[in-house]
């Protein structure tokens, strides 16, 4: 079976232990960040779908390996949440806009 996706870095050696065969190839940094925006999406279809904390988590660690790849901090995305928050407002009051 084909595949062409990024995947955990254990995934190999748990098809080999399971005596299954697979290729695979490290990606270039271009590549690399490609495949992260694609796991990206992937992982928020299944988290849509599944609404499970799993997929939640899986969603997290995309988000920090593409923040490492960037060379962005957690603080300094927890930073620009709180402004943003501070100046538009959260989620809490769960409130659709109809029309505007």
């Amino acid at each position: 079976m084909k595949y062409n996706k990024l995947i955990r870095d254990r995934i190999p050696e748990i098809i080999e232990a399971k005596g299954g065969r697979c290729s695979y190839h490290v990606a270039s940094d271009d590549e690399y960040r490609e495949k992260l925006y694609e796991k990206l999406e992937e992982e928020s279809r299944e988290l849509i779908e599944e609404r499970n904390v799993n997929e939640i988590a899986d969603v997290l660690e995309v988000l920090d390996a593409i923040m490492d790849l960037e060379g962005i901090s957690g603080e300094e995305v927890e930073k620009i949440k709180q402004e943003k928050h501070e100046k538009r407002g959260g989620f809490e009051k769960k409130l659709i806009l109809e029309e505007s």
